[in-house]
């Protein structure tokens, strides 16, 4: 069977950069190795890419100078680089569509010349941003597909530390429904790829075109063999990621404390915010200061080395959609503790790692305890997670194996092949539902019955 033509929506990805722009080079350039890709880009994504030299069939910019001007500006005076806002998403709607609209006035010749056997947009993840592209391509022979989409987690009640961090605008969150090309999108697209749990039962109503894909991947490479020792010794635990309230570093600290003051483990954190003075003050609190290093922000090439002197990766974020540094942690031999909800709840599970349950602060502190003294004393049971989980990301987790079922989506889209069976790890709309008809029918139904 011939490669795929592929033209790739993916504005700005960058290999060079961190979070969604990473995930998305890197998805498109294994898509590549594939398929005959044409990238779409933003002016500001080229020079990164087109230095990257990966196997693209051609790469496509889309210049808009005056836009591009105003985006980085405000970008800069307006959100202070803070990425993680969601009001900077709701500012990239016109810009979206700006992008969209401008690819295809220089593209839709060459679209309807057959040029290519399908349009993928990878970039925006999230779902409250459309694609008009769906509705350009509406009286078309050429499928669109949109996804990996990430997004819509809920805020999860009774914590202080999303309390600290959740903004008003969380709560419009679903006037995304009545934006133009809203609608067309998920309705036109031939199929629709969900990267968590949590986006596939968003579109639970488009369940025959509905599939699933992780958001991140890692590389094959990075999962080379394993040099720690089994000998006893000090437990070495690390955290990855931004000191900001939802990330919860604090419940991890508290979880470690008694064999930090103890001197069975160390503690080493990688990252930087505003809650580096809250966590400093909270080790001198707990005793454990002489035990725990802050590291700050380190460069990915460090941060995989720290990874792979690390026994136990403590990652107990209380919302978060991805799970990009799970995926490293497992495939550099760090056995990762996670809270079992969003990205991380969907990657890891028992023969790789531990999930706690999304409770309540003390009740996740003595889980994540338990689990830490149990593994402090009982290497050979560290050895074998380790070991099962850098498998697993060899084998499932890896860029190649994103790319491969992606694949798989676009040619059963185009008519090649039979429709693939991807489905989530977690089946939250069942749940859901089972939940409304227990609530509608009182207690004639027990919880247990129901499931």
């Amino acid at each position: 069977m011939s490669p795929l033509r592929v033209l790739v929506l993916a504005p700005d990805c960058n290999p060079e950069g961190v979070s969604m722009p990473y995930v998305t080079y890197f998805h498109a350039a294994a898509l590549a190795q594939l398929n005959d890709v044409t990238l779409v880009v933003r002016t500001p994504s080229e020079e990164p890419v087109r230095r990257a030299d990966a196997p693209f069939r051609a790469i496509e910019v889309i210049r808009m100078p005056l836009l591009d001007r105003l985006y980085a500006w405000s970008l800069r005076r307006i959100f202070k680089y803070n990425y993680d806002t969601q009001a900077l998403t709701a500012f990239s709607y016109p810009f979206s569509l700006a992008f969209e609209w401008q690819a295809w006035r220089q593209l839709r010749r060459r679209i309807f010349a057959g040029e290519f056997d399908v349009v993928l947009r990878v970039m925006p993840m999230t779902p409250v941003l459309p694609s008009p592209f769906a509705f350009f391509l509406r009286n078309g022979r050429i499928p669109f597909v949109i996804g990996p989409l990430n997004g819509g987690l809920p805020w999860p009640p009774g914590f202080s530390q999303l309390e600290k961090q959740r903004e008003w605008i969380a709560n419009l969150r679903h006037v995304y429904r009545y934006l133009p090309f809203a609608r067309s999108t998920y309705r036109r697209a031939a199929a629709i790829i969900a990267a968590s749990s949590q986006t596939y039962s968003e579109f639970a109503g488009y369940g025959d075109k509905l599939f699933f894909v992780p958001e991140p991947g890692i590389a094959r490479s990075l999962c080379y063999g394993d040099s720690r020792s089994l000998e006893p010794g000090k437990l070495e635990l690390i955290f990855v990621g931004g000191l900001v309230p939802r990330k919860a570093c604090d419940l991890g600290l508290r979880a470690a404390a008694p064999l930090l003051r103890t001197d069975l483990a160390r503690f080493t954190i990688v990252g930087d915010g505003p809650e580096r003075n809250r966590l400093e003050q909270l080790t001198r609190d707990l005793g454990i200061e002489k035990a725990v290093v802050f590291c700050g922000w380190l460069s990915h090439a460090n941060v995989l080395r720290r990874l792979r002197s690390a026994d136990v990766f403590v990652f107990p974020s209380l919302r978060d959609n991805g799970a990009g540094v799970v995926f490293e942690a497992l495939g550099t031999g760090a056995v990762p503790v996670v809270a079992d909800f969003g990205g991380p709840g969907d990657i890891v599970h028992p023969a790789v790692g531990f999930k706690v349950a999304l409770t309540n602060e003390n009740d996740i502190v003595a889980q994540m305890e338990k689990i830490l003294t149990e593994l402090a004393h009982n290497r050979d049971r560290l050895g074998q997670l380790r070991r099962q989980g850098m498998a697993y990301v060899r084998d499932c987790l890896s860029w190649e194996a994103k790319a491969e079922r992606t694949t798989r989506v676009l040619n059963w889209v185009s008519g090649r092949t039979p429709k693939p069976r991807l489905s989530p790890p977690k089946d939250l709309h069942s749940r859901r539902a089972d939940s409304r008809m227990r609530d509608s029918l009182g207690a004639n139904i027990p919880s247990s019955q129901a499931s």
